[in-house]
């Protein structure tokens, strides 16, 4: 299977885009913005990941919960030294509003972006804020489409030049309607995504099967989704509150009988990330505020660590 970029593309420099285009085992991972404005522990976390990760995603607003702009924030990444890819969300934002911020992206430096619909306002800390929602994901990913061969959404030329973004789509293989799954997935597809980043992943014979009969032939590198469960008490409430996401029994029982619940969810953890290395074209791992076991997984995984761009 080829997992070329299409040869529209323009090239960049960005290791991701390199790991892509070079067919490499893609690691990514997640790290939330401040709430607040003071970056300092987003930035320590994110640099325990440098030369371990081809990319650090920067959540947009997750679960509808107030935070930093990601744009901001994947900027303050980038500073550092460290490659964002920088969540994209139609929640908060009319197709003006998330035009200019992606012009702004690309003056910016920032060229990786993950185009989300956005969680509704009701699952967060401001359930009276309206909704904006003029866009979805599939929609937004056209629109970037656009804005890269030199056009806005209206279909009229950008004056002052095309961007060059590398954009993505979120899939869950654990959706319950297939068909469903396999239309939006070739939708996205269409409409211009490059890359696939999963939601968390518990069963991994249903990514195999999305893996052999959906996405196999795409051409596109999927990212499975590996989460730190941090105790029995974690899974469980994943299980009650994430939609599609089923934590088998026995792993529940294995972090209950652990002295050390923590240091055994790492250890599920590494070896989900060498299951995925078996059925797909990399990892993004979620380490709600412990991003700094992250190397630790990897380590335990067998993952070298990653080299840096060329020019």
């Amino acid at each position: 299977m080829s997992n070329r970029l299409s040869p529209d593309l323009p090239p960049s420099a960005g290791r991701f885009r390199q790991a892509i285009q070079a067919q490499e085992f893609l690691i990514t991972a997640e790290v939330m913005p401040p709430k607040g404005g003071n970056p300092a522990h987003m930035l320590e976390m994110a640099a325990l990941l440098k030369g371990r990760v081809h990319a650090i995603n920067i959540t947009d607003g997750s679960r509808a919960v107030l935070r930093m702009s990601s744009l901001a924030a994947s900027v303050l990444l980038q500073q550092q030294g460290l490659e964002p890819i920088c969540q994209m969300a139609c929640r908060d934002r009319n197709a003006i509003g998330l035009q200019a911020d992606l012009m702004g992206a690309e003056a910016l430096g920032v060229r990786n972006i993950l185009a989300l619909t956005g969680d509704p306002i009701k699952a967060g800390d401001h359930p009276t804020a309206r909704s904006v929602f003029d866009l979805e994901s599939v929609r937004l990913l056209r629109l970037i489409d656009k804005l890269n061969r030199g056009l806005d959404f209206n279909d009229r030329p950008l004056p002052d030049g095309a961007t060059s973004l590398l954009v993505g789509g979120a899939i869950d293989p654990q959706c319950k309607s297939w068909s469903g799954l396999q239309r939006r997935f070739e939708r996205k597809l269409e409409a211009g995504a490059q890359f696939f980043q999963s939601q968390l992943i518990s069963d991994f014979e249903r990514l195999e099967k999305f893996m052999d009969q959906i996405a196999a032939s795409s051409g596109k590198p999927v990212l499975a989704g590996i989460f730190l469960l941090k105790s029995a008490k974690n899974a469980q409430f994943i299980n009650r509150n994430v939609p599609g996401v089923q934590i088998s029994q026995d792993t529940i029982e294995r972090l209950e009988r652990a002295a050390n619940p923590l240091d055994e969810g790492v250890q599920i953890a590494a070896e989900q990330v060498q299951l995925a290395r078996q059925l797909c074209q990399g990892v993004h791992l979620m380490a709600v505020k412990r991003e700094d076991l992250i190397p630790q997984i990897l380590d335990r995984a067998g993952i070298a660590a990653v080299t840096e761009p060329t020019a």
